[in-house]
């Protein structure tokens, strides 16, 4: 390794300090746990390719395109998770009050319920690293971690 963490010619990046490995690593294990205990609660038709539309659906409704810029997913992605959460029951598509040639998508009651469950499921995960990091190192961490979140999508 160079003095600035680049590898030299032929090595790799130390996984352990690698920002991409780790942070898929993070989202791979939460979404594991998360979609767990989902199924465990009797939400087994949800996958986590589900989770770039309900971890931003809003109570109220939310625009597809805002779904996509919140996800960073692509519009095509998104109309697709949407198409299938709206056959399984979990969302529908309303008129937009603010512009009716557009549709806001809208949790019913199973996806207003699912939505209760896993804010639960992640209030609980949050909690135990709060407890194993300490709650000052924790809040730390999150605000580190939303800031280079920010910085990366900048770019």
């Amino acid at each position: 390794m160079t003095d600035s963490g680049a590898p030299k010619d032929g090595e790799r990046r130390d996984e352990a300090t690698d920002l991409g490995v780790l942070a898929g690593r993070l989202l791979f294990s939460v979404q594991g746990e998360l979609f767990r205990r989902l199924h465990q609660e009797g939400y087994d038709d949800l996958a986590p390719r589900h989770g770039a539309v309900l971890a931003y659906l809003r109570v109220d409704g939310i625009r597809a395109t805002e779904l996509a810029r919140l996800s960073g997913q692509h519009k095509q992605v998104v109309g697709k998770n949407v198409d299938e959460l709206e056959a399984l029951g979990y969302v529908e598509r309303r008129p937009d009050p603010a512009d009716r040639r557009a549709k806001l998508l809208v949790p019913t009651p199973r996806g207003r319920a699912e939505m209760d469950t896993a804010d639960a499921i992640m209030a609980e995960i949050g909690d135990r690293h709060r407890q194993s990091l300490g709650p000052k190192a924790y809040d730390r961490f999150l605000a580190d971690f939303r800031a280079v979140v920010e910085n990366q999508r900048s770019h």
